[in-house]
């Protein structure tokens, strides 16, 4: 392959500032959703004692699990040596470490006293996944880092494949930890599943390509690169094949529960009689994000098409995550196998959930920080090529 040349985008037209005027007013939105939310306690959201993560977390878990992902094209590139996504590679690094910032930060700010964060830093309770995060998120940054110095400094590029293959195995680890958080909750019917770590990892594989697809066509899109039809198809036939195996490990996952006769009642709530998760379960997580995408993905060459897809697998994951998260907590919880349990305290009872304003503006905000984030390093530093035409780039590669 040719030597690929990189620049930075100008960022100097009206359409730039409008871009981070926009992404900033939806920042401070965020922010000022969680003020509020902080000032006058969480009744003000949709949650409750027994829904304790609601919205934001969905948002922040979304983030978090596509910045895993979204590393993927670097690590298809350096690890596996596929000439064809080496100039893709440094957005993907950068992709990852922006996403991973606005899920942290929606993640931090919805504690409710964020400052407590110290003592997670401080005070570690190796049995407890949460802490082993808290090594894995700051790892990850560090790990990505160096990752992008040996793509950036020549005299580093000697040190690109094994930094590629660490980063490779850290965010596995990273996703799998993020998976297990709920696998190891045996309290939760819906959650303790052995198979949410793997499900999780394919999961990260769709959500972050399906944005660094989106990002990429908008980004050469409106600085006037060229984008050829032959790093397009890959994408699309990637993206693809992550879409189904994400359906296939759901499928796995709910055949599994069926053939356990203690699950029985929890996968009629799922997948028949559990009102809005069955609908976004059915309608959004299986059509809109996975038969619909396959169907666009395999059916046209059309980048409009190819778009269409990358947003459905989007909204798809987002509906994916509140089902498991959300309705893996409004699902009653079975406190005392195998006994009736009577009382005032809505036992047995599905709990209500309804997203509040400020819980979906802090969502949002951390989607425009990592927007924002990646729009300004763009401007700053080489991280997109000067064109990626198929005459620059090596189609027998593909």
């Amino acid at each position: 392959m040719a030597r690929v040349h990189y620049r930075e985008i100008e960022g100097d037209s009206r359409g730039f500032y409008a871009l981070l005027g926009a992404l900033g007013a939806l920042i401070l939105a965020g922010l000022g959703a969680s003020w509020y939310m902080e000032h006058n306690g969480h009744y003000v959201t949709g949650m409750s004692n027994r829904i304790v993560w609601g919205m934001p977390h969905v948002f922040a878990i979304f983030l978090i699990v596509a910045a895993s992902g979204v590393l993927n094209v670097a690590s298809i590139a350096s690890v596996f040596g596929r000439e064809l996504y080496k100039p893709l590679a440094r957005l993907s690094g950068l992709l990852a470490l922006t996403l991973l910032a606005g899920g942290l930060a929606v993640l931090v700010l919805d504690l409710g006293r964020p400052e407590r964060l110290i003592v997670a830093m401080t005070h570690y309770n190796v049995k407890s996944i949460f802490a082993w995060n808290i090594f894995l998120y700051t790892g990850f940054y560090a790990i990505v880092a160096v990752y992008l110095w040996t793509m950036f400094e020549r005299r580093m590029n000697d040190y690109n494949k094994p930094a590629g293959l660490f980063a490779f195995v850290w965010r596995l680890i990273l996703t799998t930890g993020t998976g297990s958080i709920f696998g190891f909750l045996v309290a939760r019917e819906p959650y303790s599943s052995a198979l949410l770590a793997p499900m999780f990892i394919i999961m990260s594989f769709s959500f972050g390509l399906a944005i660094f697809v989106l990002v990429l066509m908008a980004a050469c899109n409106w600085t006037g690169r060229a984008l050829g039809d032959v790093v397009l198809n890959r994408l699309r036939n990637l993206l693809g094949v992550f879409v189904a195996t994400v359906l296939y490990f759901v499928a796995i996952h709910h055949l599994t529960n069926l053939y356990v006769a203690r699950q029985h009642d929890v996968e009629r709530f799922f997948l028949w009689e559990g009102g809005i998760y069955t609908a976004l379960f059915w309608f959004v997580q299986v059509l809109t994000g996975g038969v619909l995408p396959l169907a666009l993905l395999f059916g046209t060459t059309s980048r409009r098409a190819l778009a269409a897809a990358a947003v459905c697998v989007i909204l798809g994951g987002l509906a994916q995550l509140y089902v498991l998260v959300i309705g893996g907590q409004a699902y009653p919880q079975l406190m005392f196998p195998e006994k009736e349990v009577s009382s005032s305290f809505f036992d047995g009872v599905v709990a209500g959930y309804a997203p509040s304003l400020p819980e979906l503006a802090l969502g949002v905000g951390g989607v425009a920080l990592a927007l924002a984030l990646t729009a300004v390093a763009l401007k700053v530093l080489p991280f997109l090529p000067r064109s990626l035409a198929d005459g620059d780039v090596d189609s027998a590669a593909a």
